[in-house]
């Protein structure tokens, strides 16, 4: 009898799955089916792993920035579970990378894109070194508005998702050959934690649909990209930002204000 579950029988590996998005996105491909990989920096991730059962989830503690940890959290991983599926590369300095552009050091630079660029990079090449000789695999990447648009205070952020970007459409051309899709996700304005009503409030006026979002709109849609019902999209990105990127100007400042709509 074929299991109900998309991901059933499938092992992914999540980065950056501490908390947040992370940690959504771990919970919601276990719940789909998958035994699932999560590695952090932050030792809060034996915690996410702890929370689902060692029958559907093993933490790691790793710095994707270094290779030499990339490569020992892969072989311990294979050294689990035999082989892995799925790759998301959630792990990011965010909240760290703000800092103006005249103050920025070379230092400052070289941790976010690192984190952020590098560690995508070292990531999804141990992936697919695994996935290409097994003619299938998928390999999530992690965008941001500021690939396309600007963020103040960001320069070092937006620049690392533009070449994740970049990266990502590179990957899906050289690796489609090998059975290996490759897809973005680019999340809006999603709630954190410690973030105040306040905070969300201003956040939610800012976004057509009238709220920020939350963790799990991006696990859903991570959850969609690696399943079966995606399986002719590589090497796009997939916006989950309700209606951000695409207006010209924000709500506060629009020249026809949504109070001016039609009632219906």
């Amino acid at each position: 009898m074929t299991s109900p579950l998309p991901l059933a029988g499938q092992t992914a590996i999540v980065t950056g799955a501490a908390r947040n998005i992370g940690a959504a996105i771990g919970r919601r491909l276990a719940a789909d089916g998958a035994y699932v990989c999560l590695a952090d920096v932050e030792p809060a991730v034996l915690e996410v792993a702890a929370s689902l059962g060692s029958d559907r989830a093993t933490g790691y503690l790793a710095d994707v920035s270094s290779a030499e940890q990339v490569d020992a959290l892969f072989d311990a991983v294979l050294a689990e579970r035999g082989s892995f599926d799925i790759l998301v590369n959630n792990a990011a300095v965010v909240g760290g990378a703000v800092k103006h552009f005249l103050e920025i050091n070379e230092e400052f630079w070289d941790r976010v894109v690192d984190v952020n660029l590098k560690g995508t990079y070292l990531c999804s090449l141990r992936a697919a070194k695994h996935m290409a000789p097994a003619n299938g695999g998928v390999i999530v990447t992690m965008s941001s508005g500021g690939a396309t648009r600007a963020h103040r205070g960001m320069a070092a952020y937006d620049a690392s998702k533009g070449g994740i970007e970049a990266l990502t459409r590179a990957m899906a051309l050289d690796l489609a050959p090998y059975g290996i899709r490759v897809v973005g996700i680019v999340p809006g304005l999603i709630g954190q934690d410690g973030q105040t009503p306040e905070m969300l409030e201003r956040a939610a006026a800012t976004v057509p649909l009238g709220r920020a979002g939350v963790p799990n709109d991006i696990a859903s849609a991570v959850s969609f990209a690696v399943s079966p019902d995606a399986a002719y999209i590589s090497g796009s990105m997939i916006v989950v930002d309700g209606a951000v990127l695409v207006q010209q100007r924000s709500p506060q400042i629009e020249s026809f204000p949504v109070e001016g709509f039609p009632s219906v």
